[in-house]
C-alpha cells in the first residue's frame, strides 16, 4: 500500500470538499496530480478498483468520492476502471472516531468481489484516506478470495498522528 500525500492541508481540505460539499470537479484535478506518482510505482496491475460505499451512504451522498478520482486516474495511467468488481455486503459505521480494533471489527467481511471480474487479475485497489488500513485489508481479502492474483493499494492520503509528522 502506498499513499500519494499526507492527510493534511491542502489535500485534507480538497478531500473534504469532494466528500462533503459535492465539489465533484476536484476528483479529476487530484487524479491528474496523482498519475505520475502511480506510474512511478511500476506495479504490474490489470485494473483499478475503487473501495465501494454501502448502499445507504451512496444513496445519501449520491456518488462515491473515491470513484470520482479513480475513474480519471485509471484513464490517465491506462488501466481498466472496474467499480463493479467489488461491493459492500452490508452497511457499516463511519470509521471516523473508531479505535483500531473497532475499525477492524467494523469492516470485517463487509466486502465481496466478483470472481468473473477479478479472477487471475492483478488489482490496484483505491481508497481516499488510509488510517489503520482496516478497510483496505477487508477489501483485499475479498478480492483474493474471489481469485485475484495480486492486490496493490493506493490511497490519496495517509492520516498520520501528529507526533509522526516530523518523520515525513
Amino acid at each position: 500500500m502506498r499513499s500519494w500525500a499526507v492527510f493534511d492541508s491542502p489535500v485534507q481540505n480538497a478531500l473534504h470538499t469532494l466528500k462533503y460539499r459535492r465539489n465533484v470537479g476536484i476528483g479529476e484535478a487530484i487524479a491528474r496530480q496523482m498519475a505520475d506518482f502511480v506510474q512511478s510505482l511500476d506495479w504490474d496491475v490489470d485494473m483499478l478498483v475503487p473501495v465501494p460505499l454501502g448502499k445507504s451512504r451512496l444513496k445519501e451522498r449520491g456518488y462515491n468520492q473515491v470513484g470520482l478520482v479513480a475513474r480519471p486516474l485509471a484513464y490517465e495511467v491506462g488501466l481498466q476502471y472496474s467499480p463493479q468488481a467489488l461491493w459492500k455486503t452490508r452497511d457499516t459505521r463511519s470509521q471516523v472516531g473508531l479505535s483500531i480494533s473497532q475499525r477492524k471489527e467494523n469492516v470485517i467481511n463487509a466486502y465481496q468481489a466478483s470472481p468473473a471480474v477479478v479472477n487471475r487479475k492483478s488489482i490496484l485497489l483505491m481508497d481516499d484516506v488510509a488510517t489503520t488500513g482496516s478497510t483496505i485489508q477487508s477489501c483485499a481479502t475479498a478480492l483474493i478470495s474471489a481469485g485475484a492474483r495480486d492486490v496493490y493499494s493506493i490511497t490519496i492520503a495517509r492520516a498520520l498522528s501528529h507526533h509522526d509528522m516530523s518523520r515525513v
